[in-house]
């Protein structure tokens, strides 16, 4: 599926491509009772078909096989070496366990349950089981290749991520050990200026532009600004930013008071700019804050780093920036496919992991500690508002059951050292037709050329094959 047009915008810092692109399937319709509730793997309790704790390292668990092993080690302190099964591809999930550098990632957290039987005698280690689905993993990572980038797919109604890859990634079998080779790979790694071991899936957080469009549709449509999708907005075309010269042009497409439909399918820069300025800072910041922007304690269970709104006084042309995802907006492909998750899920969310159980080292079988917390699902927007957005996302797919937004963000004039970015998110159904949601971004000259998404869009597409 190719992008659509590309358009300048006329910003100091910005230039952006502005389509809107089909990327998914039908909405997902959900109800206020327990479909939306986490999780689909075996419930808390003693261990039926769960994997038996081991003496030496647990291993985690990928599609009930594991993907992380041991051997022995020969020294007395750390009596076992991690191995890894396919390091690279599951690097940003499992993270990696060194007996000279430590661990991280799942490895860091559910270090107590993985090295029980190594840290206390007589007892056994237990294991972690992920929820990641390796064909999905695979065809993200095979479409990402080595470019800068990193993938997220999630399922909208359980919170399951079922996707997490950071490209390009590294094995941690290189540097599990502790001889000299382990210490020139970890030097290498850190050294590397493509930034191997940085987990962009979720600690990587940048400018979202066009894809944050749907935050602030969202924002009109719950504060009553605009009663529905298909009523014409009060966007002159083009759109100045309040106290500057700076204006916000369309480069042809039909922009001009256009409606909510129309600008999030154009992705009409000065329909958002203006509606961020009618509706002001404190109301837009709310909404992005009910996605979950400016909290500071994310983990899934892997700490998440944060994605931001401005917060503070922001002036008129900043309020209008953050509308159109730029000024102090940065985001995380993690959250970004947690929007999507909203939308899909008729406006509800659950909380995101790719933790599904813990097996114990007696055998117990658990969900993770905060599971509880996180389980329920939270309103985060009406499910009214839900609805249209769902409709203008899918009404963008032509009848060919898809659905999606793509961006495009260019470094600052003269900045060294920037690179441009490409983004796109989307949701889809799968087989038994849970409603999937992902988001792509890539990073670097693999982003494409000037205004073009279309490398982030085509790992999109391998994604939604392997989903559908």
């Amino acid at each position: 599926m190719k992008p659509t047009r590309r358009r300048r915008t006329v910003l100091p810092t910005v230039l952006a491509l502005i389509p809107l692109l089909a990327l998914g399937c039908s909405a997902q319709t959900d109800t206020d009772g327990a479909d939306g509730a986490k999780g689909e793997g075996p419930s808390p309790g003693r261990a039926g078909d769960a994997p038996r704790p081991v003496e030496g390292l647990g291993d985690i668990i990928v599609a009930g096989r594991p993907v992380t092993g041991s051997k022995p080690s020969g020294q007395a302190k750390l009596p076992y070496q991690r191995t890894y099964a396919s390091g690279p591809l599951y690097a940003a999930v499992t993270g990696y366990r060194s007996m000279a550098y430590g661990q991280a990632g799942l490895e860091a957290v559910h270090n107590d349950v993985l090295s029980a039987g190594v840290k206390r005698r007589g007892s056994l280690s237990g294991h972690v089981v992920t929820t990641i689905r390796p064909e999905l993993q695979s065809a993200a990572a095979g479409a990402l290749g080595s470019r800068k980038g990193a993938a997220v797919a999630v399922d909208a109604g359980s919170g399951r991520i079922l996707a997490l890859v950071s490209t390009p990634s590294y094995d941690p079998s290189a540097f599990s050990g502790y001889a000299s080779s382990d210490e020139r790979a970890w030097k290498d790694l850190l050294g590397d200026s493509d930034k191997p071991m940085l987990n962009r899936a979720l600690r990587d957080a940048v400018e979202p532009r066009e894809t944050f469009h749907v935050v602030v549709a969202a924002a009109a449509l719950e504060e009553g600004l605009y009663g529905s999708v298909d009523e014409a907005t009060r966007a002159p075309l083009p759109y100045i930013l309040p106290g500057t010269t700076t204006e916000l042009d369309a480069d042809g497409a039909p922009c001009a008071h256009a409606s909510i439909r129309t600008a999030l399918r154009h992705a009409c820069d000065n329909v958002f700019a203006s509606i961020a300025v009618e509706l002001g800072h404190s109301s837009l910041a709310a909404t992005a804050e009910a996605f979950g922007f400016n909290d500071d304690a994310a983990g899934v269970p892997v700490r998440v780093a944060e994605s931001t709104y401005p917060s503070g006084d922001v002036k008129g042309h900043e309020v209008a920036l953050s509308g159109i995802g730029a000024g102090g907006v940065r985001v995380t492909p993690i959250k970004m496919a947690e929007v999507m998750a909203v939308i899909a899920n008729g406006g509800r969310s659950v909380a995101p992991s790719v933790v599904d159980t813990v097996v114990l080292g007696d055998g117990t079988v658990q969900k993770p500690k905060d599971a509880a917390a996180s389980a329920a699902p939270r309103r985060v927007i009406g499910r009214g508002t839900a609805e249209q957005l769902q409709s203008v996302i899918e009404d963008a797919s032509g009848g060919q059951g898809a659905a999606g937004l793509t961006g495009w963000v260019a470094p600052p004039t003269g900045s060294y050292g920037s690179e441009p970015t490409a983004w796109s998110v989307s949701y889809a159904r799968d087989k038994s037709g849970r409603p999937i949601a992902m988001a792509v971004r890539v990073d670097g000259p693999g982003s494409g050329g000037t205004g073009d998404a279309g490398p982030a869009v085509a790992v999109t597409e391998r994604m939604r094959s392997a989903v559908s």
